[in-house]
């Protein structure tokens, strides 16, 4: 058995690009940074911001570009997908990693978006490995 889903919750760092293949079928792109934050053992408070690469096809790429906008907060399942693309300088491939969207619920209101910065408001996450929080502090 195997799985690949992404689940993230985050903010879009630019309104989505929509655009048509030649066979007439909407795809749309864009950008969701998710942040962790944690306080390190030496109490410090850190924070890190990860950005991915999410695609939308058919209906939902034309749902995406109608009502999503920078700033605004979204929950996004997907498969993760890596493909290749011939760099526009001509020096070889480049590799991309990305998340095709599955099922998207949009978050908050239309106006929250043109307020919020793209890191406000995303979810705490588990800090990282190495840092204060490790399982000397789980509930059970």
């Amino acid at each position: 058995m195997s799985v690949n889903k992404a689940i993230l919750i985050g903010n879009l760092g630019k309104d989505p690009e929509l655009k048509y293949t030649p066979g007439g079928q909407a795809v749309a792109t864009f950008s969701l940074a998710t942040t962790d934050r944690w306080t390190g053992q030496d109490g410090q408070k850190n924070e890190r911001t990860v950005w991915h690469n999410i695609v939308a096809w058919g209906k939902q790429a034309e749902l995406v570009k109608e009502y999503l906008h920078k700033g605004r907060q979204v929950y996004i399942e997907g498969r993760i997908d890596n493909r290749s693309y011939d760099k526009k300088d001509g020096s070889g491939k480049g590799y991309i990693s990305e998340v095709v969207l599955q099922n998207i619920q949009f978050l908050g209101s239309k106006s929250e978006a043109s307020s919020s910065s793209a890191s406000a408001d995303a979810p705490s996450a588990p800090p990282p490995e190495g840092s204060a929080g490790g399982d000397d502090d789980l509930p059970f």
